[in-house]
Parts: structure tokens; sequence; C-alpha cells
């Protein structure tokens, strides 16, 4: 099903929107290990188990969801297809599922809301950071639930794959919820990344916001520890979809020490999950739910909401079959002891 969507895509984007979409760290090689590790996780499957009602249910920061398969933030949505993450929106509230909004989103907030899913907003901290707290702010008010504080530095995007290079479509809009007027009297590097960003990062958001902020880019047990203190509601575990650093840890690999540094906290995980059987050992090594990002993507380009909406669905509907063929009736009984020793 991915695998269709996908092919579906290639043949229907721009050149410049598949190297955006494609862009990985280095080789490409650390991209395709993580995908490769999560499909080397072995099960121990339960016998004689009452599995004849299955419950994808759960909760993400107290937020019910009916699918613990969620839609990671991704920007330059437009041009996968017009309608973006309202697209996505969309597919979200009508499968139960909830979505990540990037902060080089081209839609308002309040269009994106509209659709009736629960979001958390995806932030980068900018040079200026005063643009941060507008668009954390106005985010807060059109109704997202918390905010993914992205700490990965990245430097993979190819100059022929960066949206500054692309024609001048509305695709290529990024910060579209801070006003012209504004970007223009914060000058020419004021939306560049902050790289002096350090904990206090985390603090500063939850109050400018009055929201809860996960740390989104997190592979190192003591880093999520020392973000859990600084005030840290939850943590995903990421390598930005392989787009952080060619031979970094994958995340199928980082899971297990980050849960167990922060036993108390929700941590999430992306990266190079593509089946129902990758988010089950995602679920069994302690994550609380999962973000999907190219796969969404994909759907999303090939046939709009209804392309993500059948993803989910048929992800979900997947999820249920290899929990039962685990033995186990609820996403909170996947539990480590499920996942065979190496």
């Amino acid at each position: 099903m991915t695998a269709d969507f996908e092919a579906t895509a290639r043949g229907l984007l721009p050149a410049y929107a598949l190297a955006y979409f494609d862009a990985t760290a280095g080789s490409g090689a650390g991209s395709a290990d993580g995908i490769a590790e999560w499909s080397a996780v072995r099960f121990r499957p339960y016998v004689l188990r009452d599995v004849s009602t299955i419950d994808t249910s759960t909760t993400a920061l107290g937020t019910p969801v009916r699918t613990p398969v969620m839609i990671a933030p991704m920007a330059q949505q437009q041009a996968a297809h017009r309608d973006g993450e309202i697209a996505m929106a969309t597919a979200a509230a009508a499968t139960g599922s909830l979505l990540g909004v990037s902060t080089n989103v081209a839609l308002p907030f309040a269009a994106i809301a509209a659709e009736g899913a629960p979001w958390w907003y995806q932030v980068y901290v900018t040079r200026d950071r005063s643009l941060t707290e507008l668009l954390v702010r106005r985010a807060a008010a059109a109704g997202a639930a918390a905010l993914l504080l992205t700490v990965d530095m990245m430097a993979w995007l190819p100059s022929a794959g960066h949206p500054r290079d692309w024609p001048d479509v509305p695709a290529r809009a990024r910060m579209t919820n801070l006003t012209p007027d504004e970007l223009a009297a914060a000058g020419p590097d004021a939306t560049e990344l902050d790289d002096s960003i350090g904990f206090e990062a985390i603090g500063w958001l939850r109050e400018s916001s009055g929201l809860p902020v996960l740390v989104k880019g997190v592979v190192r047990g003591d880093d999520a520890a020392r973000c859990v203190d600084a005030g840290a509601a939850g943590i995903v575990v990421s390598t930005h979809g392989g787009r952080r650093l060619g031979p970094s840890i994958s995340s199928a690999r980082a899971l297990a020490e980050v849960v167990a540094a922060v036993p108390q906290t929700e941590v999430y995980v992306d990266s190079g999950i593509r089946t129902a059987e990758h988010v089950a050992a995602a679920l069994a090594l302690g994550a609380r739910g999962v973000f999907i990002g190219r796969p969404a993507l994909w759907a999303l380009a090939a046939d709009g909401a209804a392309g993500v909406s059948h993803l989910l669905t048929a992800m979900t509907a997947d999820l249920a079959l290899v929990m039962k063929q685990l033995g186990v009736a609820r996403v909170s009984d996947l539990t480590p002891d499920l996942i065979a020793g190496p």
C-alpha cells in the first residue's frame, strides 16, 4: 500500500518537490538503515490470550486518539497537494489520529484547526526569538494542544532541493502565519535557526505559549532526562527521517534507552516506520505512539485527504491484526517482553 502511494506520487510530483521530500543526510544510508532496523525487530508472541476484541485506541498527552499512528510535521505539503495540511487534518479527524504542523507551514493555523483534528505545533527556534514567540502564541490561540520543539540541527538539503530555489509557486511559501510586515521588520536572517539554544528553551516556550512542550530529535537517554528535568512533557525519538546525520543511530535502536531514562514521561518515535509491524515494535519498546512522515506525504500527493485517510485506516487495521497475532488486545499490552533479545 505505502509502495503504491509512493509510485503514484512519484509520477505526479515535480522534480523540485521530489528532491526536497527525498533529501537525506550524507549518502542516505542512515535513512535506509533506519527502515531496515525496524524490520529487523523480532517478536515473541503470546498464545491462548483473549483477542476476540482488539482496541487500538490510546491517549496522547491526555488527548484521546483512536490510533497510535499519527502524522508527523512536514514542511512544504502544498507541493504534494494543493490542500496541504488542511487535507492532512481532514484525514486525521476522520481516522481519530493527531496531526503535527510544521513551523514552515504555508497555510493559516485557523484553516487547519477548522478540520477538527487535534494538532501539535512543531517549533524551530529562530534567531529572532520574538518571531518564534509570535508563532507559538498564535498556534496556541488557534487550538494547538502542544509544542514539538525540534532540536536536531540539519545541514542536509542540497541547494537544488531547497524551497528557496523552487519556481515561484504557492507551495514555496513558508512561515505564512507571520505577516509580511513582521518578517520584513525582523531582517533577512531572522528566520534562520538559532543554533545557540539550550535546555532553557523548553521552559521559555512553555511560558510563552501556555502549552506542554515535547522535545523532538532526541536519541540519547541522558539528553532525554535533561529535557524532562528542564520541563519537557514528552520526548520524540527521531532522526528527522534520516535527515539529521548520515551515520546517526536509528530511532529503532535509540528508543529503548530513551524510554528507560524517562520512565514517567510519554515517549513518541518517528523515522523509518513503514508498516504495522514497525508500529507494534515501537509500542512494545515503550513508545506511546508513532509519527509517520514520507508515507503520509506520498498518500497526500496520490489522493489528497482520501489517500491519507486510507493510509491511516489501513495501517491501523493492520496493527489490529498484528496485535491479534501477538496475543494482545490493547496497545497498552504491547510490552518489552514481546521483543526478542539480540
